[in-house]
């Protein structure tokens, strides 16, 4: 089946977008040397397997299935339209969705019979991704919660304030990063 072979396909031109589809969000590059994107959480195939699994329900807009893979991750992710549209445009050309007729002028999109096969027969990895897009919103939930935000913030002022200060001696530096370690595995543990 032609369309499972394009959902397994790795194009590199999607690949290059990070975990926010690109909005520029970066962690600390492990080194201190620069900073680098996050780790990816969703690849090509993971964007085309959700459009996929959204359009089962009904026909949408490029722009609804943004929201609608935003609101499934509460926020704590969005993929940019840099990755839906091509996606919509390579679903396309592979026949697992056609454009249909909508009053407004935009493309809505709806799946076909090719898409709805491509879809059931992966099940598995549809429901994988839809639950790490669920997590994301469990934790994003948890990180609001007041409590947590102020004992990160008061976390990052304190190692910020001590490491802004020259001359660490090398005792003071084992001892802040036994204490990173350990608290770590605290909050792994609990």
């Amino acid at each position: 089946m032609r369309i499972h072979h394009f959902l397994h396909a790795r194009h590199d031109k999607h690949e290059r977008h990070g975990l926010h589809g690109g909005h520029g969000r970066h962690d600390g590059h492990p080194e201190g040397r620069g900073r680098s994107r996050r780790e990816r959480l969703f690849d090509a195939q993971d964007i085309r397997l959700l459009i996929l699994n959204f359009l089962s329900t009904g026909t949408a807009h490029g722009y609804e299935l943004i929201k609608s893979i935003e609101a499934l991750a509460k926020g704590e992710y969005v993929p940019s339209p840099g990755i839906i549209y091509p996606n919509l445009t390579l679903l396309e050309e592979t026949g697992a969705i056609r454009a249909a007729d909508s009053p407004g002028g935009k493309k809505i999109w709806e799946l076909t019979e090719e898409g709805k096969a491509a879809l059931e027969q992966q099940r598995e990895e549809v429901t994988a991704v839809i639950s790490r897009l669920a997590s994301l919103g469990v934790l994003g939930d948890n990180r609001r919660i007041p409590e947590v935000q102020r004992a990160i913030h008061n976390f990052k002022i304190a190692l910020n304030t001590r490491l802004a200060k020259g001359d660490i001696p090398k005792e003071t530096l084992y001892k802040i990063i036994d204490t990173l370690d350990q608290a770590a595995k605290d909050i792994e543990r609990s």
